[in-house]
């Protein structure tokens, strides 16, 4: 499914984007396999996401579900998504949502990272390689993603 919404404020998308991490993780379950390190799930990943950006004013969520069938077509948020579903079902903790910006009020990127045998990993399939993060951001906020605790939204 495609949430498709004229973005209204980042706590709404971050509430959407919940949801469709939620629907996607049958289809994750289904498809992502088992992996032993982050490194290896972002190469089996980046070979199936190719980068596209939202109509302008519109925000897309994509399930990773609708995200495959468009072919890997999306953005930084809809391969937050995808990622998280896959962590998830890999049975990962220490996953944190990244925002980043060049102003306090208004993130222009997102992306995971995950904390991995004490260290922490950037996880940004806008990126070419693993564990590479962007120079240029003056505001970046992490927030914990706590899965364990997430009730399924009907």
């Amino acid at each position: 499914m495609i949430l498709k919404k004229n973005y209204t404020s980042l706590d709404e998308t971050l509430a959407y984007l919940k949801i469709q991490v939620l629907d996607s993780l049958n289809f994750a379950s289904r498809t992502c396999p088992k992996m032993e390190d982050p490194r290896d799930l972002f190469r089996w990943l980046k070979k199936r996401v190719r980068y596209q950006n939202d109509p302008k004013g519109i925000e897309l969520l994509q399930t990773m579900q609708t995200l495959f069938k468009r072919g890997g077509l999306g953005d930084c948020d809809c391969f937050v998504i995808t990622t998280l579903a896959c962590c998830i079902v890999n049975d990962w903790d220490g996953l944190n949502i990244v925002l980043v910006g060049r102003s306090k009020v208004a993130p222009v990127h997102i992306y995971v990272s995950i904390d991995w045998n004490g260290e922490r990993k950037v996880f940004d399939l806008t990126n070419r390689d693993f564990n590479h993060e962007r120079d240029g951001y003056k505001y970046v906020q992490q927030l914990p993603v706590n899965w364990r605790n997430w009730v399924p939204i009907k």
